[in-house]
């Protein structure tokens, strides 16, 4: 009787098997009392048969009495509990039951498949988006309790999962299901250990990201086809299957002799029989993965007779196989005239000789000279032919091998013609070789501006963002243009400024010379002006003109590739309509706003915004800057020129000794060491080319030479690499910098500078 629960305690509700439990345990306590009741109610009355006292029956009565109220009041509290405990117990159940199917009618709603595992990692629920992707696919779909690993395993092996991505800078594992969808799957663990997967489709993202690929793709192959056709030489690729995949319209004007385009035909369609038979052994060459080079005689579709020196290329993919192989052909028959023609007048002067040794002898030593004169012309012809096959050999992909082979020649150029202006020919000559060299200027210009457009699309070109003041970089942008301003008898003023920016200062001087460049050209009477001023945190450098003003409807054309706006009236000028274009990609590159404001009539204002900088203590070293040489002599100056291109190295000594320098060139480091010994002779300057033979470079063999060296030699490193990551190479190692092609001005001031330094 004593184990009877007191009415304040309550049976504790935890799951469904521990309430019937309770519940049982309840009963039985039920039973033990009711036993117990009618057991007194017995004794009672068998006690009777013993005839005890009346008092004492009465007062034994009166006790069992009192007792079975006492357990039949705890036995109905009991009871209530009971019920109370079952009415709880039910409520429990249905809102169990509510919840479970809440949580089914809210995996149902999610729109992503969604599969529930438990601690073990074995299925629980999944919903019907994940069941459907299995039941598309033609497979039985995993029952409750099959392992994750098998569930993974079923799907590979069934083909559920056509591919397979990881990305580490996504989420989860992206999967293409067979159904031709993309999927995405992300992982959660629950706090009972537990794991939640959810398959979302990410296949719009997918296809978006496909059309910005191919979108890309389109706009690059544009560029390489403005580039090629501005190229004077035929260009194409033939893939493997001998079809023509791609010409330039230099090719196509030569081999189109309809209107059919050559895209897509067999090359032997594109040539005559005859010229194919003669073109296959070499195609067969570059097939095997082989580069090859040969030239012969040929007639275009025009019947046009030309002399034509080809370069076949092959394009070899990284597993070994030959893919195709790039054509570039050039015409050589102006050359092979004037070989011709020395041939056939050097057979004549022999047979003059002959004739007239007994009447010309007084004459002989002059004919001698004659003669020694053409075969140095042969000479220096050859070496131009040898030069011109190793430029039309490119192991690399076409843009890159574009604008390094066409920089090599215009920088030996440009070296030439400044080594010619510094000596006097009579103003008739100096005329001619100004011409010359404001040519090389044009060209220079227009490749640079072909290929910086193209590297700008491409994302090639990356800013290197440095603090720096303003004060020498438009001192040296105003004294470059304001020749160029008085030659058009244009005003160019300027206000100097010393204020401290954040920017590239390569990339804002290409802004502020476009800005300028413009300026000139469109402005036909008046003034110039450049300067800045400051708003806010920020620096803002104009340029202000009095041309012709642009119409409130052009303002944003201007800024378009290939648009140019002409006043009527104007004289039609060389540009391509890209400087703009360029500005409006450099600007957006470095994250500098550049706005035009313009009246018709009066003119314009080009402004850049510019954030403020902070100088840091130390300036950093490595780049050169177009300051004016001071009036230093540079004679007696002992300089070495490594190249591996003859004639630059031949410009580069013409140019330095007109300066009194005493050079001495070699195309590699072998080809010193066989003129000196680099290791002990004397020398104050290295001027070294990034990219030579043989897989070496200027940086390798400038190592070599200094290492070993007791007390280094300074060090001028000239490139055609415009990229940053070489920038910043060079820049540590602490030589300086200049790209091709070289500016005669620029390079004396720079040996000028490290001479004085040193």
């Amino acid at each position: 009787m004593a184990s009877l629960l007191p009415a304040q305690e309550r049976p504790e509700i935890l799951t469904d098997e521990a309430k019937d439990r309770r519940i049982a345990e309840l009963e039985a306590d039920n039973r033990r009392l009711c036993r117990i009741r009618d057991a007194l109610i017995v004794r009672v009355e068998s006690g009777a048969a013993h005839k005890p006292e009346p008092y004492a029956a009465f007062e034994h009565s009166v006790i069992l009495a009192e007792q079975v109220r006492e357990r039949t009041e705890a036995l109905n509290l009991t009871m209530d509990e009971l019920k109370a405990s079952n009415l709880a117990l039910e409520r429990a159940r249905q809102e169990a039951e509510t919840t479970r199917q809440r949580l089914s009618d809210a995996i149902e709603s999610i729109a992503d498949g969604f599969v529930l595992f438990d601690h073990r990692h074995c299925l629980i629920q999944s919903n019907s988006r994940f069941r459907s992707y299995w039941r598309h696919a033609g497979v039985e779909v995993p029952a409750p309790g099959t392992p994750i690993a098998e569930v993974k395993r079923q799907a590979v092996v069934s083909g559920l999962i056509v591919e397979e991505q990881d990305n580490p800078a996504s989420e989860g594992t992206v999967f293409l299901l067979s159904n031709g969808r993309w999927v995405q799957m992300t992982e959660r663990p629950t706090r009972e250990g537990g794991l939640v997967v959810l398959y979302s489709d990410i296949t719009d993202v997918k296809n978006s990201e496909m059309a910005r690929r191919i979108k890309a793709l389109e706009e690059s192959e544009r560029w390489i086809r403005v580039v090629t056709d501005h190229v004077p030489a035929l260009i194409a690729y033939v893939g493997a299957d001998l079809t023509v995949q791609f010409c330039n319209k230099v090719y196509e004007a030569w081999y189109g002799g309809s209107d059919e385009p050559l895209l897509g035909k067999p090359l032997k369609d594109v040539h005559d029989p005859v010229l194919y038979q003669r073109l296959l052994p070499h195609v067969r060459e570059a097939l095997n993965g082989t580069s090859v080079n040969f030239e012969f005689e040929e007639t275009g579709a025009r019947g046009e007779c030309r002399y034509m020196l080809r370069s076949y290329v092959p394009n070899i993919s990284s597993e070994g196989r030959v893919l195709g192989f790039f054509v570039l052909i050039r015409d050589i028959t102006d050359r092979r005239k004037t070989a011709l023609a020395l041939e056939q007048a050097y057979d004549n002067l022999e047979r003059r000789v002959k004739e007239r040794t007994a009447a010309l002898t007084g004459l002989n030593n002059q004919l001698r000279q004659e003669i020694s004169e053409r075969a140095a012309v042969e000479a220096r012809l050859r070496d131009a032919k040898l030069e011109a096959e190793r430029a039309n050999l490119s192991k690399t992909k076409f843009l890159a091998a574009v604008s390094h082979d066409l920089l090599q020649p215009l920088n030996a150029a440009r070296l030439f013609t400044g080594a010619l202006l510094e000596h006097s020919f009579g103003p008739r000559a100096e005329a001619l070789v100004r011409s010359v060299s404001t040519s090389l200027d044009d060209v220079e210009s227009l490749l640079g501006t072909l290929v910086d457009i193209s590297k700008l699309d491409a994302g090639v070109i990356r800013p290197d963002v440095t603090a720096f003041d303003l004060r020498d970089l438009l001192n040296n942008i105003a004294r470059e243009f304001r020749q160029m301003a008085l030659a058009e008898g244009l005003q160019l003023d300027f206000v100097p400024s010393s204020a401290v920016v954040q920017s590239d200062s390569q990339l804002l001087a290409r802004i502020l010379r476009n800005f300028l460049t413009n300026a000139i050209r469109y402005t036909g009477k008046g003034r110039i002006l450049l300067g800045c001023r400051r708003c806010g945190d920020d620096i803002l450098i104009q340029v202000w003109d009095t041309g012709p003003g642009i119409p409130e409807d052009k303002l944003s054309e201007i800024f378009q590739e290939f648009k140019r706006i002409r006043p009527a009236g104007a004289q039609p000028d060389k540009g391509l309509g890209l400087g703009l274009a360029i500005v409006d990609k450099i600007s957006g590159i470095l994250g500098h706003d550049v706005t035009v404001d313009s009246v018709e009539g009066k003119g314009s204002v080009f402004s850049v915004r510019v954030p403020c900088g902070t100088l840091s203590p130390r300036r950093e070293q490595g780049e050169t800057t177009d300051v004016v040489p001071a009036d230093h002599s540079l004679g007696g100056a002992r300089i070495w020129v490594i190249d591996n291109d003859h004639a630059i190295c031949r410009g580069m000594q013409t140019l330095l000794e007109g300066w009194g320098c005493q050079v001495l060139t070699a195309v590699s480091l072998e080809h010193l060491q066989q003129q000196l010994d680099p290791l002990t002779a004397d020398a104050d300057l290295i001027l070294a080319d990034y990219h030579l033979d043989n897989e070496q470079n200027g940086v390798d063999v400038v190592a070599a030479i200094n290492d070993a060296r007791s007390h280094p030699i300074p060090v001028v490193m000239i490139t055609a690499n415009y990229s940053n990551e070489l920038k910043q190479h060079i820049r540590e190692l602490g030589y300086l910098l200049m790209n091709k092609p070289v500016r005669p001005l620029k390079l004396r001031s720079a040996l000028n500078h490290l001479l004085r330094a040193h």
